[in-house]
């Protein structure tokens, strides 16, 4: 694995296509901005079809309809463009996530009820915001390059938060009866996250097969069928 300070080759223009880009990025032009961020978008595709490890610069520039020396005129390499797939979305739907829950874990409901919330907020906002999210539960940020800086052990931190809330929440309808209290609550949690973030493998927005509610209510129920308190 690289080290996130690793530089790629940039041809043999080399520096010069480093102060091109520079220059392009501190004016910022729509056109530039607008080019750059479709770049994102097709190489979110492309880690989420092939994987970080596999996706290459060549993968990307051909999805983008250029070469791979056309590429660094807008990233410095794949570890870039990897870790702004993930800046631009993933902190963002993952901060607006957390909010969600702990406003959802205060509110005087069920803790069925706040659950299935917690379901629904997970899968639509993995909906609205594909692939992104879904290339940083596919990579499960052990295999970036830059894994050990700060940004990425926020990322960690607020993840491992939610999922506490989550599992509050199970411990929280154990304790008043609504679930049955013969189950690991951890094991509950994860048998959870296992099957909302699983999604990552098939679930893919327009597709007919399977819609984002038609997928939280076959979860739901599934879920909180073997959840159910047995008499």
């Amino acid at each position: 694995m690289a080290s996130p300070t690793r530089r790629p080759p940039e041809s043999a223009a080399g520096s010069g296509l480093s102060k091109r880009r520079r220059s392009a990025q501190i004016e910022g032009s729509a056109t530039y901005q607008a080019k750059r961020n479709e770049l994102l978008q097709i190489a979110g595709d492309v880690f989420k079809e092939k994987g970080f490890e596999a996706a290459t610069l060549n993968d990307i520039a051909a999805r983008f309809g250029t070469d791979r020396a056309a590429i660094y005129y807008y990233f410095a390499g794949k570890d870039e463009i990897f870790q702004e797939v993930f800046q631009a979305t993933a902190k963002k739907v993952l901060d607006e996530n957390l909010a969600e829950a702990v406003r959802i874990s205060g509110l005087d409901i069920s803790a069925h009820d706040k659950l299935r919330m917690l379901i629904r907020l997970q899968i639509t906002s993995y909906e609205a915001n594909y692939p992104y999210v879904y290339v940083y539960i596919q990579e499960d940020m052990g295999k970036v390059a830059y894994q050990s800086t700060p940004w990425a052990k926020e990322m960690v931190r607020k993840t491992r938060r939610f999922e506490g809330i989550v599992t509050d929440i199970i411990a929280e309808g154990i304790k008043n009866g609504e679930f049955r209290s013969d189950l690991s609550v951890p094991l509950v949690a994860r048998t959870l996250f296992g099957m909302v973030n699983w999604t990552h493998r098939w679930f893919k927005p327009g597709d007919r097969k399977y819609t984002a509610e038609q997928t939280v209510d076959t979860f739901s129920a599934i879920f909180f069928d073997g959840l159910r308190h047995q008499d």
